[in-house]
């Protein structure tokens, strides 16, 4: 019971955890001429690594390009890291959650 818990919100920190390692690079990179921002189509990959695949990579399309050929943008990657936070904090928030109700019902069934 606890293993389905812990491997669902594992795999959604795994995906968390790649997003912010892309993000990070991005920021490292945002004066590097030619450097092409990085990503990941989130939902897609979330449900790829569900089934044990590993997340694609890929670059956003529509980004403005710098005239050194750079794309990152300082306030996409900002919000993509505060989304990633919301993120982290949501998936701990619904595993407590979760491990409360299963604490609850082992309690209240050895009460009874």
């Amino acid at each position: 019971m606890f293993d389905r818990v812990a491997d669902k919100h594992e795999h959604y920190l795994d995906l968390l955890s790649a997003r912010q390692k892309l993000v990070a690079s991005n920021i490292a990179n945002a004066e590097t001429p030619g450097y092409r921002t990085q990503d990941i189509d989130f939902q897609a990959e979330f449900a790829k690594l569900v089934k044990g695949r590993q997340a694609d990579v890929l670059e956003p399309a529509g980004l403005e390009t710098r005239n050194d050929g750079n794309d990152v943008s300082m306030e996409r990657e900002a919000r993509l890291l505060a989304e990633n936070a919301v993120r982290f904090q949501l998936v701990g928030m619904m595993a407590k959650g979760q491990f409360r109700a299963i604490k609850n019902a082992l309690t209240e069934g050895r009460g009874a």
